[in-house]
């Protein structure tokens, strides 16, 4: 899932960044605290978060049917699970993430299949049409480039697809995974050089 707006990943330049995010959670905190006395306001949950839960999935499994059964499954039990959620812990939607990736972990142990998928990780441009050898190259390189990305750790798997798919700032990965803003930056810089060793490995010299 590419960020919708198409916008290129800026940090947080001022305190204005931070107040947002802070009406947004308290919001949140509202709606879930609905939502557990009346499970028809989950579906605004629902509807906030369906995407990027889909989006995640499909990166773990590369199989449309598998990750719609498997993003509702996440659900269900999100809602089945709701009054035991704690507010004062990790964000809503990082509970929601561990949830999806015990499921997949399950779906993997389950299959002893492990598909390449297609991720755009050439950010938010869209395939350019062209020769068909270099759409060849192109699809070759982006072969390669999940393979890198698949080398890598989990957890630095899950930061790429939340900063570079999920269009996330560092700021809002920090309050997701429970760490710091300067936590996920350095991270971050320590995953991009394990993904340009990667990329080397596999002949793709030139990267973003």
């Amino acid at each position: 899932m590419q960020n919708r707006d198409g916008a290129s990943i800026d940090e947080p330049s001022n305190g204005q960044d931070s107040t947002t995010l802070e009406e947004a959670r308290v919001a949140e905190v509202a709606l879930i605290e609905r939502a557990k006395l009346d499970p028809t306001a989950f579906a605004d949950l629902y509807e906030r978060y369906v995407d990027r839960i889909y989006a995640y999935i499909y990166y773990r499994t590369g199989d449309v049917r598998d990750a719609e059964d498997l993003t509702a499954r996440v659900f269900y039990r999100a809602l089945a699970h709701l009054p035991d959620f704690n507010q004062t812990g990790a964000p809503f939607i990082a509970w929601l993430y561990r949830i999806a990736h015990n499921l997949v972990a399950n779906w993997h142990r389950d299959n002893t299949r492990h598909p390449e998928v297609p991720l755009d990780l050439y950010l938010h441009a869209p395939h350019q049409e062209g020769a068909p050898h270099v759409q060849a190259e192109r699809a070759e390189a982006e072969s390669k480039l999940l393979e890198a990305i698949r080398a890598l750790p989990d957890d630095r798997q899950q930061l790429l697809l939340l900063k570079f798919v999920d269009g996330l700032s560092n700021l809002e990965i920090g309050k997701m995974l429970g760490r710091s803003e300067g936590a996920i930056k350095s991270l971050y810089h320590r995953t991009l050089l394990s993904l340009r060793e990667e990329m080397e490995k596999r002949g793709i010299l030139e990267w973003e």
